[in-house]
């Protein structure tokens, strides 16, 4: 029996990462900020080309569009520059939360819930890092595993379906 879209469950918060994520390095150490734009595109310093992940932009949009809310999660040190390039890519508008500092991704997490009155269970989250995905696993978001190929929208629409089937099941015990 097929479900309409109404009774899917849907996470209230997407979250993603952003290195190896949103885009295809580091940005404390494969690129030097402080960045810039010329003519649409984003260069380093060095005056480097500096690239999202192809799909990212109409993934973030899309998501927009469904009337999810989107937020980054970022341990880099390199705060100004991350923050620089969400904007220079123009994303600062799909963010409407970001926790980009060093540390455990548990405590960005912390500071969603306390800043959205969401729970846990109501976020999803996208990481390269097996160990940001075993923390939040631990406190009950879903959490993807991101290919080093970087965020896709077949790879999001997987886990938006892996989290409808997680709490499905989650009702239904």
């Amino acid at each position: 029996m097929a479900s309409n879209s109404s009774d899917t469950p849907r996470p209230k918060l997407v979250v993603f990462d952003l290195d190896y994520t949103l885009w295809p390095f580091w940005v404390d150490t494969h690129v030097t900020p402080p960045f810039h734009k010329k003519g649409g595109d984003v260069f380093d310093s060095f005056n480097e080309k500096v690239r999202a992940f192809p799909e990212v932009p109409d993934v973030l949009q899309w998501l927009h569009g469904e009337g999810y809310i989107i937020a980054a999660a970022s341990r880099t040190g390199e705060i100004r520059g991350a923050k620089q390039l969400v904007k220079l890519f123009g994303w600062e508008k799909y963010f409407k939360y970001a926790e980009i500092y060093p540390g455990c991704k548990k405590k960005h997490f912390s500071r969603f819930r306390a800043e959205s009155g969401l729970e846990y269970s109501e976020m999803i989250f996208f990481d390269d890092e097996g160990r940001n995905i075993r923390d939040l696993k631990e406190v009950g978001v879903v959490s993807v595993l991101v290919p080093h190929s970087g965020v896709t929208r077949k790879l999001v629409e997987q886990g938006l379906a892996q989290f409808a089937k997680q709490r499905r099941v989650g009702v239904e015990k």
